[in-house]
């Protein structure tokens, strides 16, 4: 057994998680003192829902820079201490990780603009970007990853458990679209209780990281870990009640770089298994928006699923806590499927 990667990932998942912690005051105070604050969607828009988290209109936003600027800042550090020959703890290397860090970072700055736009009462009734926006940014920072793989990297492989890989063609650039659209959606619709994102994406990067190990991508694990340390810093400080959201900047950063550590590690149609609370989340929003528009009534009495639990009467932390317990399941149920296809 490669006993150095793995010394590597966990003492830079443990780096993560002890840094994360130790900066949080310093963005905590500069939430609140620049007033940096959630505003809950009007009553007329979004009546059960308004009506649940009426209490936490103000709670700042925007806390998704805890994970993103201390992955992006441990990648840079550690990058150059290695370097200089002080440690051989890099996990920055172009063939695994530059993508994802540079999808991370460059989506989170997107989302961030959206929460300022939302702290401020700016954009499309003072509350950030309309979905369909959010979309449209989705599929362009998706397009660039798919030519990255498809024109860069030659790519046009996809792997179908139980099958083997398939050569796709072209084809493999929407289906590269489709995926990161698909995850940074649903990542985004699951964004609406405390913790709730962040302790469903903690399992998931936690079953990328052990299948990218698997595959002998030490750094893609490594960098998977580091999320997971960052996550875990962030979720000790957004548990109920939270002393700040996630945001659009930690939400849409990690749903795209979730669907790219995905795509590289070539087991994308595993996604659907670990992240099956995304997937449930996701196709409870589309129901109910084509029921309206086709029959005239909900199926819900809120969407997404989340949010429908609430309004007949579970607790917030009881949503919460079963949901990380079912992300825990389908990620060891998705690690299951890896391996007895890989035959390891």
């Amino acid at each position: 057994m490669a006993t150095g990667p793995v010394i590597e990932i966990l003492t830079l998942t443990a780096v993560s998680f002890a840094v994360a912690f130790a900066w949080t005051p310093l963005l905590t105070d500069f939430l609140y003192r620049y007033r940096l604050g959630k505003q809950i969607r009007d009553t007329s828009s979004a009546p059960i829902m308004s009506s649940l988290h009426q209490s936490k209109s103000g709670t700042p936003t925007m806390g998704g820079m805890l994970v993103w600027l201390t992955v992006l800042v441990l990648a840079l550090v550690f990058f150059y201490l290695n370097e200089f020959g002080w440690t051989s703890f890099n996990f920055l290397s172009r063939s695994e990780t530059v993508l994802p860090l540079g999808a991370l970072v460059a989506s989170a700055l997107v989302g961030l603009l959206d929460d300022w736009f939302n702290a401020r009462g700016l954009g499309p009734a003072g509350g950030g970007l309309k979905v369909r926006h959010r979309l449209l940014i989705y599929t362009a920072i998706a397009a660039v990853g798919a030519w990255w793989f498809y024109i860069k990297l030659g790519w046009d492989v996809l792997h179908v458990p139980f099958l083997g890989d398939l050569a796709i063609g072209w084809w493999y650039v929407p289906i590269f679209i489709f995926i990161i659209v698909a995850t940074s959606f649903s990542v985004n619709e699951i964004d609406g209780l405390d913790g709730l994102a962040g302790g469903t994406l903690l399992a998931a990067y936690a079953a990328y990281g052990a299948i990218a190990f698997l595959e002998g991508k030490y750094d893609l694990a490594t960098f998977c870990g580091v999320i997971v340390g960052a996550l875990l810093a962030f979720l000790w400080f957004n548990i109920n009640p939270a002393r700040f959201f996630m945001g659009d900047t930690g939400a849409m950063s990690l749903g795209v770089t979730l669907g790219i550590v995905a795509m590289l590690t070539n087991s994308a149609l595993l996604l659907p298994i670990i992240g099956l609370l995304l997937v449930v989340e996701s196709l409870s929003v589309i129901v109910q928006v084509l029921s309206k528009r086709f029959r005239g009534k909900k199926v819900f009495l809120s969407a997404p699923l989340h949010h429908h639990l609430e309004a007949i009467g579970w607790p917030e932390p009881k949503i919460v806590m079963r949901f990380w317990v079912i992300s825990a399941v389908t990620a060891v149920g998705g690690l299951i499927v890896f391996l007895i296809d890989r035959g390891i």
